[in-house]
């Protein structure tokens, strides 16, 4: 996990317990609202993810999916560019540990949760 906060300070220019959080509460919305076997291989193959989600400790606000998430980040901050730079550099570090095509298959089926695909694109 160390690695991928690196980056995110880095390139997205977060403090580095601020791209923690960042990235446990994605994680732990991943954990929700993907599927439960592919997201629970990305986080074991992070190490230091699980603990990282915990003390994320996403929970659903009153917007549903990808914009609730949303909602919750910028509240904590963050901005659409630093949101952006935050998922990018996660989606990157999980395709090198876990590997591209099974962190592509939990993209795509967020992208293409109907309840998610209005407010994903």
């Amino acid at each position: 996990m160390e690695e991928l906060i690196n980056r995110i300070v880095a390139h997205v220019g977060l403090d580095a317990p601020v791209a923690r959080k960042s990235v446990g509460m994605m994680l732990g919305f991943l954990q929700q609202s993907g599927d439960t076997e592919k997201v629970s291989a990305l986080i074991a193959s992070m190490p230091g993810a699980t603990e990282a989600v915990a003390e994320a400790n996403f929970q659903p606000g009153f917007m549903p999916g990808v914009m609730g998430l949303g909602s919750q980040l910028m509240a904590g901050g963050l901005g659409m560019g630093e949101i952006t730079g935050v998922a990018k550099e996660t989606i990157r570090f999980g395709r090198e540990k876990l590997g591209g095509g099974e962190v592509d298959e939990i993209v795509a089926a967020i992208k293409n949760d109907k309840d998610l695909a209005a407010n994903s694109r």
